[in-house]
């Protein structure tokens, strides 16, 4: 009898078949505790369904938001903790259809790893799913790409993508924001998802810590704060758009407050925000002490304390406060709209 000789195989190329039906086995109740009434396929489908309710809009338009968790999978890496990254993946994109007006329905995920190990993709999707739950959207389907030559032994990367919608009418772009309108910030997690190129040169270069470096400082560990989710606005704010007239929102994200709410102004204003009308955490404080970083850098990189500004009616401010402090939100009276060419000046 001669022997045969084996060819080689997708695994000998570093794709393990099995071990990706796995990791889909062991995520299967993450994303099936995702679902609303309007999906219609079970995960493993080549799409996902999703039934428009048609009965609750007379005009609907859907939103539609991409975005990845960028560097701060680095840290998520070091630490070897992977079940919370998806929480700030589906974050960076909820927030980002939220501050339209729209209502987040669906999510899907995209996952590229270096080796496909089961439990990891299972802890990370883990993750992902926590952040839909918080969104009250679906997480109704994903990728996830073995690429072996690619990526690093340990390495991956995470892309989100979600659609939401909002009545034609609802639509918050800004146009009606005036003069005398009032800022209300509320209040970031931490770090968020953003600035981590700058925040790990500081923290994790220059200063030279570690992730398991605890500092009384912060009351954790360099690593548990910077891997803090990034907080989901959506069940604070929708209750907001029914009762109130939300002129505006901003998701402070990368370019901080001094970038991102100038986006939502007409043309010919500009916004005064006062300083000390809410707290800074105390990771923003270490950042510039140890980087000796200037101010107008912190603010133009991180959120310094704030994850969503909304403009509001001057006359309406206070009611929109009380309404978030019944429901146990914290918010902060921080700034107002001017007339300008569409800068931030900071008193």
């Amino acid at each position: 009898m001669t022997d045969q000789k084996r060819g080689l195989t997708y695994a000998d190329a570093g794709v393990d078949i099995k071990a990706g039906n796995e990791a889909v086995r062991l995520m299967r109740g993450a994303v099936r505790s995702t679902y609303r009434p309007e999906v219609l396929a079970d995960i493993g489908s080549f799409g996902g369904f999703f039934a428009l309710d048609l009965k609750k809009y007379r005009e609907p338009v859907l939103v539609s938001g991409t975005d990845g968790v960028g560097t701060k999978l680095r840290v998520a890496m070091l630490a070897d903790c992977h079940d919370t990254i998806g929480i700030d993946a589906v974050a960076m994109c909820v927030n980002d259809i939220l501050v339209q007006g729209a209502e987040p329905l669906f999510f899907l995920d995209y996952l590229a790893v270096g080796r496909l190990v089961p439990e990891k993709v299972a802890a990370i999707v883990d993750g992902v799913a926590e952040g839909c739950r918080q969104a009250g959207c679906a997480l109704i389907g994903g990728e996830t790409a073995e690429m072996p030559g690619f990526y690093g032994p340990g390495e991956y990367d995470l892309a989100g993508f979600a659609v939401g919608v909002v009545e034609r009418s609802r639509i918050i772009d800004g146009r009606g924001i005036k003069p005398g309108d009032r800022l209300i910030g509320l209040p970031s997690s931490g770090l968020h998802s953003n600035g981590y190129s700058l925040a790990r040169k500081v923290l994790l270069e220059h200063a030279g810590y570690g992730v398991d470096t605890r500092l009384e400082r912060l009351g954790r560990t360099v690593g548990e704060e910077m891997l803090e989710p990034t907080r989901i606005y959506v069940k604070t704010v929708l209750p907001l758009l029914d009762s109130f007239r939300i002129k505006g929102l901003a998701h402070i994200t990368g370019g901080g407050l001094t970038e991102n709410i100038p986006r939502i102004l007409p043309e010919g204003l500009g916004i005064r925000i006062r300083t000390g009308t809410w707290p800074v955490l105390p990771v923003f404080d270490l950042i510039r002490e140890l980087g000796d970083v200037s101010e107008t850098e912190m603010r133009r990189t991180f959120n310094m304390g704030i994850g969503l500004v909304a403009v509001v009616p001057g006359e309406e401010a206070g009611a929109v406060m009380a309404d978030l402090q019944a429901r146990g939100q914290k918010s902060y009276l921080m700034g107002e709209v001017v007339e300008g060419s569409g800068g931030v000046e900071y008193l």
